[in-house]
């Protein structure tokens, strides 16, 4: 797997200054949660899920979340388990000749409801398990999270492979005030205690705003809910944090996939990103994109998220577009990372607009350098619409 992997080779050497790494489901976790970018919810209930799984490892998406929980009703988890059993079969099939990267499959995870189901599953896969990279786990705090991750090490020790668990934080424990420090806490120590199967913490912003009655329109994003706004913050601040203590955090869902034309083309006039872009190409970026996503990305990346739930193949292009490092932000981070650097100090960037002191600034050069090696460094003259027109698929 590669981000931008299904463009051909001479675009991705036009686009990229140095072009992203090769990866696999047995790379190190370090890796892996960096480079999950936009991942792909679906329904497990699908009829043709295996085609759906192809189809969008194809199409550039590299992390898929197989659902039993939200995204279908009750009554219907026992089918969504079986169909979950028998695609899975057929993906195994299709690979039985070669491995995984030879169809093109994405990491794939299955979202659970109960530590029960994790078991399971694993059991119930058989050989196609080896297709399987983890499971996510709804709600999660520390008392409520423990037995998922029992469950977890218990599958992993039956089925001898190496599997990782996604916690969504999404609960009210963790949105209410009085009891938010305590939540975030408990979350802590028990991801603490399973640090190196825990790939990355997920937000569910969804959820946090239903316990207020709120939803928000589709040109704003979850930073102009103040109260959404406050708990993304804590949890970055808590769990986050760039000490070694931190984990990967993963932007939320955007929910809309099609904006009415009349609401996208004031931010095509106005967007940093196409000034003095060609109008076909502004009128291709309607099917596509949308301001607020546009937006609530780049402020995902502001407050210390990366990656991004989806619910929509739309939006996976954005996503992994602007997580593409600039090559001024390359070459920022490679001089604050110099050897010589050690000892501290500031210096004017190559780019003779800003400040690098190096101390302040080394937590984020290695950040930075880390989504350099994941999603590529951009050359200097690509822009981000660049590189969200090659990743279109068609």
């Amino acid at each position: 797997m590669r981000h931008f992997g299904h463009i051909a080779p001479e675009v991705r050497r036009r686009l990229f200054h140095h072009e992203p790494c090769t990866f696999t489901a047995d790379s190190p976790a370090r890796l892996l949660s960096a480079a999950l970018g936009a991942t792909l919810y679906s329904p497990a209930t699908r009829p043709r899920l295996a085609d759906d799984v192809v189809k969008q490892g194809a199409n550039g998406v590299v992390s898929m979340v197989l659902c039993l929980e939200d995204s279908i009703g009750d009554e219907d988890v026992p089918a969504g388990e079986e169909n979950l059993v028998r695609q899975f079969a057929d993906l195994d099939g299709r690979t039985a000749g070669g491995g995984r990267a030879d169809v093109g499959l994405p990491l794939l995870f299955i979202r659970v409801r109960t530590p029960e189901q994790i078991p399971d599953l694993v059991g119930r896969l058989g050989p196609a398990v080896r297709l399987l990279s983890g499971f996510v786990v709804p709600k999660f705090t520390g008392e409520r999270g423990i037995p998922f991750l029992e469950a977890l090490a218990v599958a992993e020790a039956a089925c001898g492979r190496r599997l990782f668990v996604m916690p969504v934080l999404e609960s009210p424990e963790l949105l209410y005030r009085e009891s938010r420090v305590e939540t975030l806490e408990g979350i802590f120590r028990a991801v603490d205690k399973y640090r190196d199967r825990v790939l990355a913490l997920r937000l569910g912003v969804t959820d946090f705003c239903s316990s207020y009655g709120l939803r928000r329109a589709p040109d704003m994003t979850a930073y102009d809910v103040q109260i959404v706004a406050s708990v993304i913050a804590d949890v970055v601040n808590m769990l986050g944090r760039a000490d070694g203590t931190g984990f990967t955090v993963t932007g939320p869902v955007w929910e809309y996939f099609r904006v009415p034309e009349r609401m996208f083309k004031p931010m095509l006039r106005h967007s940093p990103f196409l000034e003095g872009q060609a109008v076909e190409l502004r009128e291709r970026l309607i099917e596509h994109a949308m301001d607020g996503l546009l937006r609530e990305i780049t402020l995902d990346h502001a407050n210390g998220l990366l990656g991004k739930t989806c619910i929509h193949p739309s939006h996976v292009p954005a996503v992994h577009a602007l997580s593409v490092v600039s090559h001024e932000e390359y070459s920022d981070a490679a001089d604050i990372l110099r050897p010589e650097r050690g000892g501290g100090g500031v210096l004017r960037s190559q780019y003779t607009n800003k400040m690098n002191e190096v101390k302040p600034h080394r937590a984020w050069a290695e950040r930075t350098m880390l989504r350099a090696e994941v999603f590529g460094v951009a050359h200097e003259d690509v822009s981000f619409v660049d590189l969200l027109a090659a990743g279109i698929p068609g």
